[in-house]
């Protein structure tokens, strides 16, 4: 399947947390195994899981070669929640698409450096104009 389906997939995803997501970007994330969607997670109210937390704790145990499909970078750091850089890492995750990179200064490629030193395949902006187009009015509000 075309790394692009899985991407507007995470962007329909991301659209389901505006609204609830307060001052959190609307993040979508899907996780991808033998070329299906195996499990979806976007940004929740603030303090709940992101994106990337919440399609790891819908997923199945024991699949294999899962890579995920985010719209905006990973977090690096600890806020409110844990790394989502760090949590996918740990998971076993293989490869990361990204949309675009987070423009916030605490993140800013901080999070695919994370990925990558773990040894992580990241790509970075499928279908970038699409995520800035969804992200751009949040993002714009915190530059």
């Amino acid at each position: 399947m075309n790394p692009d389906y899985f991407m507007r997939q995470a962007l329909n995803e991301g659209r389901k947390a505006r609204g609830i997501c307060g001052d959190n970007p609307p993040v979508g994330c899907v996780l991808v195994s033998n070329g299906l969607i195996v499990s979806r997670g976007h940004t929740g109210r603030p303090g709940e899981h992101h994106a990337e937390a919440m399609a790891l704790a819908n997923l199945q145990e024991g699949l294999n070669d899962i890579s995920a499909y985010v719209t905006l970078e990973p977090c690096s750091f600890q806020g409110r929640t844990p790394s989502c850089a760090k949590a996918l890492v740990e998971s076993g995750i293989k490869s990361v698409f990204v949309g675009i990179i987070d423009p916030d200064p605490r993140n800013n490629g901080a999070g695919i450096q994370l990925l990558e030193a773990a040894g992580v395949a990241v790509t970075v902006g499928l279908l970038a104009a699409d995520v800035e187009h969804d992200l751009g009015p949040y993002l714009l509000l915190n530059k």
